[in-house]
C-alpha cells in the first residue's frame, strides 16, 4: 500500500543518518496508525537485522515499549483525541472567537508537508521530536519525509495571557527528560498551518532551512503546573538558535528568564578590564531589546543585581539560590562561558545547586567548539598559536555535530507569580559621567547613531553582508573606505548571533570566501589560548619579552588614545573608535604597531584601551591580538604596519581621513596622509596650522623608533639566553601542564605530576628580523634584511595582471602563468642545490632576500628540558 512503501522510503533516511529512529517511529504512527503500526513495523523494519543490527535492536525496543502500554494508557488516548477533535471542531465554526483557548498555545509546532509527527503517548501526553541543537545535551530532529524542510509559524494574532490560555496539566505527564536527547512526555500538539501564514523571509534564511526546521511555541501552565525553569541569559542575548531557551521549552514547564550582573564576577581578575565603558553600554542596549522581544511572546525578563558573597561561588550563586527559593524552581538552563574564571564561577554554581536539589545545566553554544575539548593529539604542537595548527586539532579529534540551527519561539510559557527584579538601570551598565555643573556627558551619543543594538539588527547586518560585502572581502576587507567587512562583531560577542546561524548563513548564501569563514575559526582559536593561559590579558607568555624596556612618556600614549599623534590614518582610526566604538582589522593593526613598534609602549596598555572603548571589546580575542602585536605572543606576525605606507592599502584615496579628520579635506590624495610634506602655501589654502587645527607628529624618525625597538628585544633574548633555541634561534615557550599531557599522552588526571615536575620547552615562530638581530645586535633598521615593516600596495598587482590578460587573451595568460612557473621552478632548484639566488629582473624590486639560510629555520616539533 503506498502509506508502507512511504514508510519504506523514511526508513532509508533513518540508514544515511538523516532522520532519527525515535523520530521514525512517531512517523510510522502518524501514516500507518497506531493498529497498523502494531502489526506491520516489526517486518517493515525486518531487512535492518541483517543491513544494520544495532539499528535494528533499537528500533525493536522502541517498539516494543510502545506496544507494552496498557489498556488504561489506550483510555487516556482516546480522551485526548476527543478533546483534539473538539477543539477542531470549534474552530471550524467560530472564526471570531473573544480570545484563545487553551488548545491556541502549543508546545512545539512542526509542519512537515501535512503531515503530523507527534506521537500521542498513553498518559494523555505527546512525545514530540525536537530540531537537533548541535550541542551534546540536544534532542534529534525531525525529517519530512522527502528530507526537505520548511519553516512553520503560528498565526499568533490573538493576545496570549496567563489568565486566557492556562492548561491543566495530564496526571502522568513528565516535565523532566531523563537522559539528553530522549522526548519526554508532556501535554503537546501537532496543528498544520497553512503554507501562506509563514512571513516572508531572505532567500538566505531559506537556503540556510534546506536542513531541518521548527517552531517552537511555549504554552503558559496552569498553577498545577511542574515547577518554572530559570533561564539564566549571560552573553546569549537572542531567542534565535539558542540552545537554553529550546531546552528549557522541553521542560514544558513555566520558564522565568532572568539576567543577573556581578560586576565583580563579570570584569574578571586583576586589570583583565573584561567588561569596559563601551561594552557595558552595549550590554545596557542589548538587555533592553532582548527584554522587548521576550514581552512580544509573553514573557519578561528579570534583572538582578547580585549583592550576595560568600565562599560558594560568590554573589551569582547568592542571587540563584535567592531566585530558586522564592519561585520554586527546579531547573536552571543557560548557555556555557568559557573565560577560565567565569568557568570557575559556573562549575561552583553547577555544584551548588545539585547539591541543594536543584538542576543546573551548561550548554554549549558560544563558540563553533568547544574550547576546552580541543586536543593536540595526533597533530603535535608544532606550529601551535596558528589558525592553521588549530583547524587541524578540530578535524583530527573532532567534537559533537554541529547541528542545524532553530527558528525562535512565538511564545513563552509564562509562571502564575513572577518573581521581584530591579529596573535595568539599576544595574549601572550605561550610566554616564557628570560635569561640576550637573549636567551628564553623553559619550555614547555616537554609539547610538551607529548600531541598532536589536537582534534584529543582527540579522540585517549579516544579510546586508551576505548580499554584497562579502564578494569583496576576500581582497578588499583591509580597505578602511569602504564597507567590505561584516561588522558582526559585537552581536557575536554578546550573542545576539550565534556562530552556528552565522555559518549556516553564510554557506547558504554561497559564501566561498575562506578568509571569513577563518574569522570563526580565529575567534575559536583565541578562547582556546585562554583557557591554556589564564594570564593571557596581563602577562607575556614569551618569558624574555616581560623585561622588555617600554616607554614611561605617558604623553605619547595620551596622543594615541585622542587620536592627535599628527599621523592621519592613525588619527582617522582612534577617532573612529572613541566615536563608534568599533574599527575594523586592519585598521587595529595599523595603530597597535604604530604604538608598539614605533611608540613603545608596552601592549597591556593598548590592550586596555581597546577594552574600554570597543564595543565588541573580548578577552579572549584582544589579549590573543595584541600579544601577537606585541611581540610576545604564541604566534609571532612577521610584519609592521607603517602608518603612513599602509594607507595605500586601506585608504589609496584619502576617503577615510576626511571623513575622521575633515581639518585635512582639502589635501591632494598623494599628500592627505603626509601633511608635513606640502608645500606651506597649500597648507595655507587648506587652513591647516600644526599644532593648531592639527597636532604636529609626536615622532618623527620612524627608521630611529623601530631600531630603539628591534634593539632592545635583541638585548632582552640574550639577557634570557635559556629561553632561545641555540640551533634554530626561536624563542622557547614552557608548556602549560595541559598539553604536556596531551604531548607525551597522558591523562588529565596526571597533569598534576606534570606541574610538579621541570619545565617543558617548546620552540615557536619566530620573527626572522629578531633572529638577525639577535646575531647582529648593532644592526639598525634599514641595514636587517629581514625588516618586517609592509609598504602597502593599492592591489595585488598580479591578480589585476592575470585578470587584465585572460579579459584580452587567453593565449597570452597561458604564456604568461607559464612564465610564472617557470621561475618558481627555477626559483626552487637553486635552493635545492644551494646556488645564489638569481639576479632580480629590472624593475622588480624584492623587499627580502628569498635564499635559504640558518634564520629560516621553521621550529620542529621536539622540546627541550630546561635544567
Amino acid at each position: 500500500m503506498p502509506s508502507v512503501a512511504l514508510v519504506r522510503h523514511m526508513l532509508r533516511e533513518v540508514l544515511v543518518g538523516r532522520e532519527d529512529p525515535e523520530g521514525f517511529f512517531a512517523m510510522c504512527l502518524s501514516i500507518l496508525g497506531h493498529q497498523e503500526t502494531l502489526s506491520q513495523f516489526p517486518s517493515i523494519i525486518k531487512p535492518l537485522s541483517s543491513a544494520n543490527i544495532h539499528l535494528h535492536s533499537v528500533l525493536t525496543s522502541i517498539y516494543q515499549e510502545y506496544s507494552s502500554k496498557t489498556e488504561d494508557d489506550g483510555m487516556e488516548l482516546a480522551l485526548a483525541l476527543s478533546l483534539l477533535e473538539m477543539k477542531d471542531q470549534q474552530m471550524s465554526t467560530s472564526n471570531n472567537d473573544d480570545g484563545p483557548s487553551c488548545f491556541d498555545q502549543l508546545d512545539v509546532v512542526s509542519k512537515p508537508q501535512g503531515k503530523n509527527y507527534s506521537q500521542v503517548t498513553p498518559g494523555g501526553g505527546t512525545n514530540t521530536y525536537l530540531g537537533q541543537t548541535g550541542t551534546e545535551e540536544g534532542p534529534p530532529h525531525i525529517n519530512q519525509k522527502t528530507g526537505q524542510h520548511k519553516n512553520t509559524h503560528l498565526n499568533s494574532d490573538a493576545k496570549k495571557t496567563p489568565e486566557t490560555s492556562q492548561n491543566p496539566q495530564t496526571p502522568g505527564s513528565s516535565a523532566s527528560l531523563s537522559q539528553p536527547g530522549i522526548p519526554h512526555k508532556e501535554d503537546q500538539i501537532m496543528e498544520d498551518v497553512n503554507q501562506s501564514d509563514k512571513p516572508k523571509r531572505s532567500r538566505n534564511r531559506r537556503q540556510r532551512r534546506k536542513g531541518t526546521s521548527q517552531q517552537l511555541v511555549g504554552l503558559p501552565c496552569s498553577p498545577s503546573a511542574p515547577p518554572p525553569v530559570v533561564l539564566w541569559f549571560r552573553r546569549d542575548l537572542r531567542l534565535c538558535d539558542n540552545p537554553a531557551l529550546i531546552r528549557s521549552l522541553e521542560r514544558g514547564a513555566p520558564i522565568i528568564p532572568v539576567f543577573i550582573w556581578s560586576p565583580q564576577e563579570e570584569e574578571g581578575p586583576g586589570v583583565t578590564v573584561a567588561m569596559g565603558g563601551a561594552s557595558k553600554y552595549w550590554l545596557h542596549q542589548a538587555l533592553s531589546c532582548l527584554c522587548a522581544s521576550l514581552e512580544k511572546i509573553g514573557s519578561h525578563l528579570i534583572f538582578l543585581r547580585a549583592s550576595g558573597v560568600g565562599n560558594e561561588g560568590g554573589s551569582s550563586l547568592h542571587a540563584l539560590k535567592q531566585l530558586v527559593k522564592t519561585s520554586g524552581a527546579q531547573t536552571v538552563m543557560a548557555n556555557a562561558l568559557y573565560e577560565p574564571w567565569l568557568k570557575e564561577r559556573d562549575d561552583v554554581v553547577v555544584a551548588a545547586l545539585q547539591k541543594g536539589g536543584v538542576e543546573c545545566r551548561m550548554l554549549h553554544s558560544y563558540c563553533l567548539r568547544d574550547p576546552y575539548s580541543v586536543s593536540t593529539e595526533g597533530v603535535g604542537l608544532r606550529g601551535i598559536g596558528s589558525v592553521s595548527h588549530f583547524m587541524n586539532c578540530c578535524r583530527q579529534n573532532p567534537g559533537s555535530p554541529m547541528g542545524v540551527p532553530l527558528d525562535p519561539p512565538v511564545s513563552l510559557p509564562a509562571p502564575t507569580h513572577w518573581p521581584q527584579g530591579v529596573h535595568l538601570n539599576v544595574l549601572g551598565l550605561a550610566r554616564m559621567p557628570r560635569r561640576k555643573d550637573g549636567t551628564t556627558i553623553d559619550w555614547a551619543a555616537n554609539i547610538r547613531k551607529s548600531w541598532d543594538f536589536s537582534e534584529s539588527g543582527a540579522h540585517t547586518c549579516l544579510d546586508a553582508f551576505l548580499n554584497d560585502g562579502v564578494y569583496r572581502y576576500e581582497k578588499e576587507s583591509g580597505r578602511a573606505d569602504a564597507s567590505n567587512t561584516s561588522c558582526l562583531s559585537p552581536y557575536l560577542h554578546f550573542g545576539q548571533l550565534s556562530p552556528r546561524w552565522l555559518l549556516w548563513d553564510a554557506k547558504g548564501a554561497g559564501c566561498r570566501s575562506v578568509k571569513f569563514q577563518r574569522k570563526l575559526a580565529w575567534r575559536d582559536l583565541a578562547y582556546w589560548e585562554l583557557t591554556l593561559f589564564p594570564d593571557l590579558p596581563w602577562e607575556s607568555l614569551r618569558p624574555p619579552y616581560k623585561a622588555l624596556r617600554w616607554s614611561t612618556d605617558h604623553s605619547h600614549l595620551e596622543a594615541w588614545q585622542q587620536g592627535k599623534t599628527g599621523y592621519p590614518l592613525v588619527d582617522a582610526a582612534m577617532r573612529q573608535l572613541w566615536q563608534t566604538g568599533w574599527m575594523n582589522n586592519y585598521m587595529r593593526h595599523v595603530v597597535a604597531s604604530f604604538l608598539i613598534a614605533f611608540l613603545h609602549q608596552p601592549w597591556q596598555k593598548g590592550y586596555r584601551w581597546f577594552q574600554d572603548t570597543l564595543v565588541d571589546a573580548d578577552v579572549a580575542i584582544d589579549a590573543m591580538m595584541w600579544q601577537n602585536g606585541g611581540m610576545c605572543g604564541l604566534d609571532h606576525w612577521n610584519f609592521v604596519m607603517h602608518p603612513v605606507d599602509a594607507a595605500m592599502t586601506c585608504d589609496p584615496y584619502g576617503s577615510y581621513v576626511r571623513k575622521w579628520c575633515p581639518e585635512l579635506s582639502d589635501l591632494p590624495d598623494e599628500l592627505i596622509h603626509k601633511p608635513w610634506k606640502c608645500p606651506a602655501s597649500m597648507l595655507r589654502r587648506a587652513g591647516i596650522v600644526f599644532g593648531q587645527t592639527f597636532p604636529e607628529r609626536i615622532i618623527t624618525d620612524l627608521e630611529e623608533q623601530r631600531t630603539r625597538s628591534l634593539q632592545d628585544v635583541a638585548l632582552v633574548r640574550r639577557e634570557f639566553g635559556q629561553y632561545v633555541d641555540k640551533r634554530s634561534g626561536c624563542d622557547l615557550l614552557p608548556l602549560p601542564a595541559r598539553l604536556v599531557s596531551e604531548a607525551l599522552g597522558w591523562s588529565h588526571s596526571d597533569e598534576a605530576v606534570v606541574r610538579d615536575g621541570k619545565q617543558l620547552l617548546l620552540p615557536l615562530i619566530t620573527r626572522m628580523e629578531f633572529k638577525y638581530q639577535h646575531e647582529e645586535p648593532d644592526t639598525d633598521v634599514a641595514s636587517n634584511p629581514y625588516n618586517a615593516v609592509l609598504k602597502g600596495y593599492v592591489s595585488r598587482r598580479r591578480d589585476e595582471m592575470v585578470a587584465f590578460l585572460n579579459e584580452r587573451d587567453f593565449t597570452t595568460s597561458v604564456m604568461y602563468e607559464s612564465a610564472q612557473r617557470q621561475e618558481r621552478l627555477e626559483r626552487d632548484h637553486r635552493k635545492i642545490e644551494r646556488l645564489p639566488p638569481s639576479p632580480s629582473p629590472c624593475g622588480r624590486a624584492k623587499r627580502t632576500p628569498t635564499a635559504k639560510d640558518r634564520f629560516s629555520i621553521v621550529p620542529g616539533e621536539a622540546v627541550t628540558l630546561l635544567k
